[in-house]
């Protein structure tokens, strides 16, 4: 079936043609094409990781455009990331890349999460469940302003 999620967690069929059918609206815009490239290459390489990091990346992926469309998908370092006015904001450190337990989803500093004299900006995820997703939308909201 075309609307379900690959066995590895990964980006359904509809799903894969919604976004290209993104990169292709951003190519239309003025100044666009470097934004279509940048999320093709994003898809690309969250396609290319092995199990549970791309269901992190792809579900990741999913909730970053539905919760802040504004935020431009693209890879830093080679890892999943989303930017705001060209400054990534959010990132994915997937286990498999490092070799650790756990992947990570990290702010960078222009993310508004500021609480006192201390606060988290990096959170270790083995997987993406619906408590999970509801966290970081949480935190992506705040971080966003």
């Amino acid at each position: 079936m075309s609307g379900t999620k690959d066995q590895a967690g990964g980006f359904s069929e509809a799903e894969r043609e919604a976004m290209k059918a993104r990169a292709e609206e951003l190519r239309a815009e003025k100044g666009g094409r470097k934004k279509a490239t940048d999320l093709e290459k994003l898809l690309e390489v969250i396609e290319e990781m092995p199990g549970q990091d791309r269901a992190i990346a792809a579900g990741l992926h999913t909730l970053v455009s539905r919760t802040a469309p504004e935020l431009d998908g693209r890879t830093w370092y080679g890892m999943p990331s989303w930017a705001k006015d060209g400054e990534i904001l959010l990132f994915m450190q997937p286990a498999g890349k490092f070799g650790t337990r756990y992947s990570t989803v990290g702010f960078n500093d222009g993310a508004a999460l500021d609480d006192g004299d201390m606060w988290p900006t990096s959170f270790a995820v083995t997987r993406l469940t619906p408590e999970v997703k509801e966290r970081i939308t949480e935190l992506l909201r705040r971080a966003l302003g």
